[in-house]
């Protein structure tokens, strides 16, 4: 079974904008938290080293991981059999719009009737409710999209509104599935920021293929 995160990792990256919480002792540091935007839609090519090995670590627990970040991929092809691909990623703070829907807004507002869209979502965690209605409503009104979603936790799984929506998903033609570990190696390799000149192997945490079986037996109970 997945295990909870220890208590000193959950005090990584947890502030509004990924900054540590510390100090906040002192009164500037403090205001100056305060004073940050409530929310904010963070778009680019790679992410940060620490934000992956913290928001996307396939834990059972996800105290401290307020944030949704998505990995993309976008292949869009034409009647001529020309591809055009693009990839990047979105964060957010789940205090507005979540970052499925600010894929939809800002990285694929408008699909052209003429092209086929055939798009990769890894998220660091399943879809809420609301944003799975979201993504409903787009593929019945795209049908050159299609999706498939590989999330590394599924959020709020219990709740009985999170499995109807998940259900939904699956059958509307969205195809839903757990990260492997090579799948996280992936993002590791095409996401995450590197060091110049160099690029380091993807270490997996001790626990991540027991994990990847404990929420695949849980995604299947639930989409049967």
């Amino acid at each position: 079974m997945a295990q909870k995160e220890e208590v000193a990792e959950a005090a990584a990256p947890a502030s509004q904008n990924g900054e540590d919480l510390e100090n906040l002792e002192d009164p500037e540091k403090l205001k100056e938290l305060i004073d940050l935007p409530p929310f904010e839609i963070v778009t680019g090519e790679r992410l940060p080293v620490n934000y992956f090995k913290f928001q996307f670590r396939n834990v059972e627990y996800s105290s401290g991981r307020n944030k949704t970040f998505l990995c993309y991929v976008v292949e869009a092809q034409s009647k001529g059999g020309q591809v055009q691909a693009s990839r990047g990623y979105l964060e957010d703070e789940h205090a507005g719009a979540h970052a499925e829907e600010a894929f939809f807004n800002t990285i694929l507002p408008a699909c052209d009737p003429a092209l086929k869209y055939n798009v990769t979502w890894y998220v660091s965690s399943s879809p809420c409710a609301a944003c799975a209605d979201r993504i409903l409503k787009m593929l019945s009104k795209t049908k050159n999209l299609r999706l498939l979603i590989l999330v590394g936790r599924l959020f709020m799984w219990e709740e009985p509104e999170v499995q109807a929506a998940l259900k939904k998903l699956k059958e509307a033609g969205c195809k839903l599935r757990i990260m492997k570990p090579q799948d996280f190696e992936y993002i590791w390799q095409n996401f995450v920021e590197q060091e110049e000149g160099e690029s380091k192997a993807f270490e997996p945490w001790e626990d991540i293929q027991e994990n990847f079986l404990y929420y695949e037996e849980k995604l299947a109970d639930i989409l049967k």
